[in-house]
């Protein structure tokens, strides 16, 4: 295997423009004109355009209305919440961990920002559960992690393919681990996206589906970043990009798919009115394909080829002002200041 070394805090010999992905020679000063990856600057603008904070979104409406939620889209509801934040608690580390690996310091930078995005997106379920319940409720929702078995599957499923890559950092084990990366940041969401915007359909809170949008569309920048990276290392690194490498990002999505479905038919079942269950898995194996194809791996589930569930894109791409035909009307991304929380509409 080959072994990868920690990006060196400055050195003087090493050209600023990095010479490597990994395993590279760079000074680790940072020159936007002067980086090796055409792609970097596009997407550091594109991140930093996309800057938001909990803040901003009103929760005025979703505080009157979570109360009058059923008790299964209740329950749901703060489920999902649970298993978001255990998942970008996560991350918010991970990054952090292969950023110390990229000699490319605009990559470095990237990272960076990703794990900074993180932050706001595990602050956010807090900002949420502070609006809509008792610090208590709040509490156990933040421990669901611990305590619901279904959830303790898909942590151990990711961290293993993590914790490969922190206790022996290699060109390998930094492949396998993106590739986990990509599905939870791509796949293991999407069930709980699902809910929320179906919630948002039929006009119930919609403030935490905006804050949801805004997390999606963050999520979706991190997936494209991982991707790129990871097509790049195939590139320094041809003697990885095997069959056997191909055929084990279709074992790993297909495994990871099941576990996304048995936790959806946990919180989503036959409870959730005007959503169906079937819908929801056949839009995770939509997407299980549509990330091995980002991978350039075949799809592990060749007959699933369209998302089942066209009117989520209205929701999916906050930035296209598209409208769901439900809503008769575009949704407002309405922000407020810091201080009131929308509180003031109470």
């Amino acid at each position: 295997m080959t072994t990868i070394i920690k990006r060196k805090l400055m050195d003087i010999e090493a050209p600023n423009r990095s010479t490597g992905i990994v395993n590279g020679s760079s000074s680790n000063v940072l020159n936007w004109d002067d980086v090796r990856f055409g792609w970097a600057y596009p997407k550091y603008k594109r991140m930093l355009g996309n800057f938001w904070t909990p803040f901003e979104i009103n929760m005025g409406t979703d505080v009157k209305q979570f109360s009058l939620l059923k008790n299964e889209e209740r329950e749901a509801f703060l489920k999902i919440i649970g298993l978001l934040a255990l998942l970008d608690s996560i991350q918010t580390d991970f990054a952090g961990k292969v950023a110390d690996y990229l000699t490319d310091s605009s990559l470095n930078a990237l990272m960076i920002i990703l794990a900074q995005q993180e932050v706001i997106h595990n602050h956010s379920y807090s900002y949420v559960l502070s609006s809509l319940v008792a610090k208590t409720e709040q509490d156990r929702v933040f421990d669901f992690w611990r305590t619901e078995p279904v959830l303790h599957k898909r942590n151990e499923f990711v961290m293993k393919g993590y914790e490969e890559f922190t206790n022996q950092p290699n060109v390998d084990s930094l492949l396998t681990a993106i590739v986990y990366d990509v599905v939870l940041e791509g796949l293991f969401f999407y069930s709980g996206f699902a809910f929320f915007y179906h919630l948002a359909r039929h006009q119930k809170m919609v403030g935490t589906s905006t804050m949801i949008n805004y997390i999606n569309r963050d999520e979706q920048i991190h997936v494209d970043l991982f991707v790129k990276i990871y097509l790049e290392l195939l590139e320094e690194y041809p003697e990885m990009n095997t069959l056997e490498r191909k055929r084990d990002v279709e074992r790993i999505f297909k495994e990871a798919a099941e576990l996304e479905i048995e936790w959806a038919r946990e919180i989503i079942g036959n409870k959730i009115d005007g959503l169906d269950v079937e819908d929801v898995e056949s839009y995770i194996y939509f997407y299980a394909n549509v990330r091995c194809a980002q991978l350039k791996s075949d799809r592990p589930f060749p007959t699933y080829r369209k998302n089942p569930l066209k009117w989520i894109k209205a929701y999916e791409e906050v930035d296209l002002g598209k409208t769901d035909f439900f809503e008769q009307k575009s949704r407002q991304y309405v922000k407020i200041n810091v201080q009131d929380n929308g509180f003031d509409d109470l």
